[in-house]
C-alpha cells in the first residue's frame, strides 16, 4: 500500500514552491510537459491498449470504452490542451479589489492558489492531463487517484508529465499519482486533511456519493448529468431535432449528454414521431411516459425511477408536458443541477426557463454538450461543479484559486 502521508508531505512542499512562481516559469513547465507527452505517445498508447483489453474482457459498454480509449489524436489533443492553458491569463496574484477605510487602512483581496488539490476520478485518462495542467498553472500541487480501468494509461501519462516538470527545474512532486487502486487507499486519501486542501471527485454517481459521504476534506462536488432538453410549442422543429440529436448521440457517455426529452403537448403528435425516427436512425433506444407511448406506440414505457437516471448510453426518455411551467417543475425535481436546455422561439418562455431552472448551465436554443471548460473558453476544466459554494459549472483556473486579504497600514492600532 502506498505511503499517502509521504505523498501528502511532498505535495505540501511542492505547493509552496508553486505558489510563488512566475507565470513565465509555469508556462515553460507546461510546454515541456506537452513535449514529453508527444515524445511518449507510443508508450502511452501501448499502456492504453492494455487497459482497453482488460475493459473489453470485463464487457464494459461501448460508451465507456470510448471514454477510456486513446489514439494518436487524443494524445496530441492532450498536449494541445496544455499549450492552450499556457495561453490563458494567470489568475494567481490578481488583485480583485482594493479599498480604503476611514482610518486609512488599505484593504485588498488577492487571488492565491488553494494549495494541494486531490482528485479522485474514473476511466477518462485525459482528465489526468487536464487536471495536472490546470493545477500547475493555478499554482497548486495535485494528487491524482484514477480508476483501475485506466491505471496503465494514467501511469504512462503521469510519467511523461513529471519528466516535463523535472526538466523545467520545478519539483516533480507537483503532480503525483496514487497507483494503488484499492478502495481502502481511496478512503484514506479522503481523510488526508493535514495535507490535501480540497478534494474533487469526477465520475459516476456512486463515486461522487462515496466521496461526499466519506471525505473529511472539503469537497467540491462535481455532479452526474441527468440533463434535459425541453422542446417548447413555438420551437423550430429542424433546430430542435438537430440539437436533440447532437446532445444525445455525439458522445452519449459524458455528463453533458442529454438523457431526457420533454415536449410540449401541443406539438407532441407532430414533433415526437419525427424526433423518434431521427434518433432511431442513430440506434438510440426511446423510452417514455404513457402520453408519449400513445403517440408512438412502440416506445418502451419508462419506469418511475428512470426519470432520475443518467443513462450514459444510447437511451433517452421522453415525457410530454402541459407547458413550460410543468417542464421547469419536472427538471427541478429530477435533474442533477448540471445542464438544461429549452428550444423555443418565445422570448418570454426562454427567460422564464433561464430564471427558474436550478442548474449550473441553462441553455436557450443550444446543445447541452457545450458545458465544457474548453467550450467556455477556459482552456480545459477540472470538472463541472453542480454545487453552489465557491464554484459552479465548468471549473477553470480561477475556480482553482482562493483569496486572501492584504492590508496596508502606517501604524494603525485598534
Amino acid at each position: 500500500m502506498e505511503n499517502l502521508i509521504l505523498m501528502g508531505e511532498n505535495a505540501k512542499k511542492a505547493a509552496y514552491d508553486l505558489s510563488i512562481l512566475s507565470t513565465k516559469t509555469k508556462n515553460n513547465a507546461l510546454a515541456l510537459m506537452a513535449k514529453e507527452l508527444l515524445d511518449s505517445k507510443e508508450e502511452i498508447i501501448r499502456a492504453n491498449k492494455i487497459d482497453m483489453q482488460e475493459a473489453k474482457n470485463k464487457n464494459v459498454s461501448e460508451t465507456l470504452l470510448d471514454r477510456l480509449y486513446l489514439n494518436d489524436k487524443r494524445v496530441e489533443d492532450m498536449a494541445t490542451g496544455l499549450l492552450e492553458i499556457v495561453k490563458l491569463p494567470d489568475p494567481v496574484g490578481e488583485i480583485i479589489s482594493m479599498w480604503k477605510r476611514p482610518n486609512n487602512l488599505q484593504i485588498g483581496q488577492k487571488r492565491v492558489p488553494i494549495g494541494v488539490i486531490g482528485i479522485i476520478y474514473e476511466s477518462r485518462p485525459n482528465v489526468t492531463c487536464d487536471a495536472a495542467g490546470l493545477c500547475l498553472k493555478s499554482g497548486n500541487a495535485t494528487i491524482l487517484r484514477g480508476g483501475s480501468d485506466a491505471i496503465n494509461s494514467n501511469k504512462a501519462i503521469v510519467k511523461a508529465l513529471r519528466n516535463g516538470i523535472e526538466k523545467s527545474g520545478l519539483p516533480k512532486d507537483a503532480i503525483q499519482l496514487v497507483s494503488d487502486t484499492d478502495r481502502e487507499v481511496a478512503q484514506k486519501m479522503m481523510r488526508l486533511n493535514e495535507y490535501i486542501d480540497v478534494l474533487i471527485p469526477r465520475g459516476g454517481e456512486n463515486l461522487i456519493k462515496s466521496v461526499v459521504k466519506n471525505a473529511t476534506i472539503p469537497v467540491i462536488e462535481t455532479g452526474t448529468g441527468n440533463c434535459h432538453i425541453y422542446v417548447d410549442e413555438s420551437a423550430d422543429f429542424n433546430m430542435a431535432i438537430d440539437i436533440v440529436l447532437n446532445a444525445k448521440t455525439q458522445r452519449p457517455g459524458v455528463c453533458n449528454a442529454a438523457e431526457k426529452l420533454l415536449i410540449h403537448e401541443n406539438i407532441s403528435k407532430e414533433f415526437l414521431p419525427k424526433v423518434v425516427k431521427t434518433l432511431r436512425e442513430k440506434n438510440v433506444e426511446i423510452r417514455g411516459d404513457e402520453k408519449s407511448k400513445e403517440v408512438v406506440d412502440d416506445i418502451i414505457l419508462a419506469k418511475d425511477e428512470e426519470w432520475d437516471k443518467e443513462y450514459l448510453d444510447y437511451i433517452i426518455a421522453v415525457k410530454i408536458v402541459e407547458n413550460v411551467d410543468e417542464a421547469i417543475k419536472h427538471i427541478n425535481n429530477h435533474g442533477t443541477k448540471h445542464s438544461e436546455a429549452i428550444i423555443t422561439e418565445s422570448y418570454k418562455n426562454s427567460q422564464k426557463f433561464l430564471e427558474r431552472v436550478d442548474a449550473a448551465a441553462v441553455y436557450v436554443n443550444a446543445s447541452t454538450r457545450f458545458t465544457d471548460g474548453s467550450e467556455f473558453g477556459f482552456g480545459a476544466e477540472i470538472g463541472i461543479s453542480t454545487q453552489k459554494l465557491h464554484a459552479r459549472g465548468p471549473m477553470g483556473l480561477k475556480e482553482l484559486t482562493s483569496t486572501k486579504y492584504i492590508i496596508y497600514g502606517n501604524g494603525q492600532i485598534r
